[in-house]
């Protein structure tokens, strides 16, 4: 693992948040002044296919990334805010149904978040 691969690994396990390649970018700019947008494309790309970290992709949305922990998400359809959220794991049951193995499940759930729905109420 490269300095930057390592560093941009731990920008991504230790925030709680589902960052993108920019707010990984400012984060490793702090660290390393010179880096370039680049670099952080290539060492996010070379994580993420090497399965160290998470890709969610959401339509019209940049990619995010997130630490490799079983939980699921919670998707904003109005603001696009994505929150993680812990709901039984259906590993079993879609191997069951699948009548075989598969590498992983990435489940969303798309909602109208309580931030939302309030400025609805205001409306």
């Amino acid at each position: 693992m490269t300095k930057y691969e390592k560093e941009i690994y731990g920008i991504i396990t230790r925030s709680t948040e589902h960052l993108t390649v920019e707010q990984i970018y400012m984060e490793l700019k702090k660290v390393y002044p010179k880096v370039v947008m680049s670099t952080v494309y290539n060492n996010v790309n070379r994580l993420w296919k090497a399965r160290k970290i998470h890709k969610i992709s959401v339509e019209n949305m940049p990619d995010r990334y997130d630490r490799i922990v079983k939980h699921d998400h919670l998707v904003c359809q109005r603001c696009g805010k994505l929150a993680d959220i812990s709901l039984e794991d259906l590993t079993a049951s879609l191997r069951e149904q699948m009548d075989g193995d598969f590498l992983f499940y990435d489940l969303k759930i798309f909602y109208i978040c309580p931030e939302c729905r309030e400025q609805e109420k205001g409306l």
